[in-house]
């Protein structure tokens, strides 16, 4: 049977704008569902917190603080977030739809991958990292099922900020097998986590694309949990032969079990992969691995063949080298290993001689001389310089027969102070012996200050910080009773301080001078009003009105926020007038006795007063009422009824 035909929200249409269309997938914190937005007609996913989970109010109000903060990581290889909301029982994040598969999905159906194809899967896992890490968050809970690869071959990190939400150290259940096998020795130990159990959970994917299989396993999560506390993760080369000892570096440096020892957060291990990518060999890079599960058969149509062919397929050029020069390179080489045409017979004209063919070998001959000699005996290859101090770059290109150009310098969040940012040209180029190769050296990242921004206006203070390359962060609004409203009171780093470029400053943005609210319940509506806005609060009238016996019809019988409390100047208070008390139908009681008469007046909502004067004094007869039975009363009034 199709479950997702028993789920209730698949064909249901959430908070008036986005068309839920079918189930994608059932997690521990929330459900994920294809969905359309109907407002601005574009598919995208739905994901729904269990309704158990939504009932814990500083959960949901966690969960969406991080959507919000999440929201504004804008990166191409993060999954975005475009809305969220509630509905009921149902707490909800509208995200980008990535059509494709899982990293689990291509390491299951493929199982070991090519050396090229993982640094190409893991880059972009890194970018979007180190995105993150550098505007404040962790991720905790990296990965294959949360790295995403589109049907263009884009990658995407998943669940960004929403694991901030929920502990995931504790939980030790076999439905977590699979996160365990990620988690940093110090996520288990002390429940500690900063940007290095993200840059260990990524040395730990690397090394199972590498060799399709993780590094520690077990029959139970507390085996593989007691492994990582205890084991280092083995180089890959040791379980696929002959695998790049470049590629064992990047794993245990990543994996290192002492977090100090790591690279720092994932602009660091970013840099490190470039620069062990770069000392790689094309044979290096496109090895097959023998774990690899699908080497032989053309993936056409195979659902992992999202991973661009140039990841996979094996290409005979150096690396950098520009594809389509090389190929025509290549079809001119040819012509002169192909045999030439045969002569075409010619009944007129004289006879070439043995000379005529002396001269024509002796000219191809020559010419396939000076082909080697501008390929190979006057040309070199640039060599890879990426990363490198410019002392290690200078003794590459002398190494290579190639002088020192040009040196220029700039900043850079991803490549390390005095190391190579590019060359030109860059690595794989062939050039002329003797010829120069210009430099661009890393400064670091561009540190700027965080400007003055107390006093300034929001939309200033956005701008200003925009100016010196900052990010305006999350806005919090506080009273003051010295800032104006919609100015800033203060930021967060704080004003001098240095910081690098793309940091993102969280403001706090005054709300003005406190108003106590008055309370105006039981007043009419229009007194309501004048007193409401003297006192510099905005005012809106519920649309329903609500009966109570309390007030009458017309005067305010509730107010939002409650009396008593604080408001800015201009926030708003809503009213909700009364219709009167409910009137009901008073029952005839006359000739009943006083026991009956009270029972059947009070069941029907109403309060009995007897008046049994000098003749009732011994009576058990009601006389009269004071409502006469099948007239309307308010609900709640008195009845009274007179007994002899």
């Amino acid at each position: 049977m199709d479950t997702t035909l028993q789920d209730p929200l698949v064909g249901q249409v959430l908070d008036g704008r986005y068309r839920v269309d079918a189930r994608i997938a059932v997690g521990g914190m929330a459900t994920v569902y294809r969905a359309v937005d109907t407002r601005l007609d574009r598919v995208l996913a739905l994901k729904v917190m269990h309704p158990s989970l939504a009932v814990d109010g500083s959960f949901v109000e966690r969960f969406i603080r991080e959507a919000k903060s999440v929201a504004r990581l804008a990166h191409p290889n993060v999954v975005q977030v475009f809305d969220q909301g509630t509905d009921g029982s149902y707490v909800y994040l509208a995200m980008e739809y990535v059509a494709g598969c899982t990293l689990r999905d291509v390491l299951r159906e493929r199982g070991a991958l090519q050396p090229r194809a993982a640094l190409d899967i893991l880059e972009p896992v890194l970018a979007a990292l180190g995105a993150a890490h550098r505007a404040g968050f962790v991720h905790r809970d990296m990965k294959p099922e949360n790295v995403l690869i589109g049907d263009d071959g884009r990658v995407k990190v998943a669940d960004f900020g929403l694991v901030r939400a929920v502990d995931t150290v504790t939980n030790t259940t076999g439905t977590v097998l699979g996160t365990v096998s990620y988690l940093a020795p110090e996520q288990i130990e002390n429940g500690t986590a900063d940007p290095r159990v993200d840059v260990y959970a990524c040395g730990v994917m690397l090394y199972e694309m590498l060799t399709g299989d993780k590094p520690h396993d077990g029959d139970s999560p507390a085996v593989i949990l007691y492994k990582h506390l205890h084991e280092d993760v083995p180089p890959p080369s040791a379980a696929v032969p002959g695998l790049a000892y470049e590629l064992d570096e990047m794993v245990a440096s990543a994996t290192a079990r002492t977090p100090e020892i790591r690279p720092h957060d994932a602009v660091a291990l970013l840099a490190q992969v470039r620069d062990g990518r770069g000392r790689l060999t094309v044979e290096q890079l496109d090895a097959v691995p023998p774990q690899a599960l699908a080497a032989d058969h053309d993936n056409t149509d195979d659902r992992t063949s999202v991973i661009p062919r140039a990841l996979t397929t094996p290409r005979p050029l150096p690396v950098n080298e520009d594809d389509e020069g090389s190929a025509a390179a290549l079809n001119r080489t040819s012509r002169f290993e192909s045999p030439p045409p045969p002569p075409s017979r010619r009944r007129s004209g004289p006879r070439r001689g043995p000379m005529a063919i002396v001269v024509a070998v002796l000219l191809v001959l020559g010419l396939g001389t000076g082909i080697w000699y501008i390929n190979s005996g006057q040309f070199t290859e640039v060599p890879p310089l990426l990363a490198k101090t410019q002392a290690q770059a200078e003794d590459r290109l002398a190494d290579a027969g190639l002088e020192l150009g040009k040196v220029e310098h700039a900043y850079s969040d991803t490549v390390e102070r005095g190391t190579v940012i590019s060359s030109d040209p860059k690595a794989g180029t062939r050039i002329r012996g003797n010829d120069a190769v210009s430099l661009t050296i890393s400064d670091g990242p561009r540190n700027v200050r965080v400007p003055a921004l107390e006093g300034e206006r929001l939309d200033k203070a956005r701008s200003l910080l925009k100016q010196d390359g900052l990010e305006p962060g999350m806005v919090t609004r506080e009273f003051s009773e010295d800032v104006p409203k919609g100015s800033v009171i203060s930021a967060r780093p704080a004003d001098g301080t240095k910081v690098r470029t793309g940091t993102a400053v969280a403001l706090v943005v005054s709300k003005g001078s406190p108003i106590d609210i008055p309370d105006v319940t039981g007043s009419d509506l229009a007194d309501a009003r004048s007193e409401l806005e003297d006192a510099g609060l905005e005012v809106k009238v519920a649309a329903e009105r609500v009966t109570s016996s309390e007030f009458d019809k017309g005067q305010v019988a509730e107010q939002s926020p409650s009396p008593g409390g604080r408001a800015a100047e201009g926030d708003t208070v809503t009213l909700t007038v009364s219709k009167g008390p409910e009137m009901i139908e008073v029952p005839d009681v006359v000739g009943d006795s006083v026991d009956d008469a009270t029972r059947e007046l009070e069941s029907a909502g109403f309060q009995v007063e007897e008046d049994r004067g000098l003749l009732g004094l011994f009576g058990d007869t009601v006389k009269d009422q004071s409502v006469k039975g099948g007239e309307t009363a308010p609900k709640g009034s008195t009845i009274t009824i007179k007994i002899r």
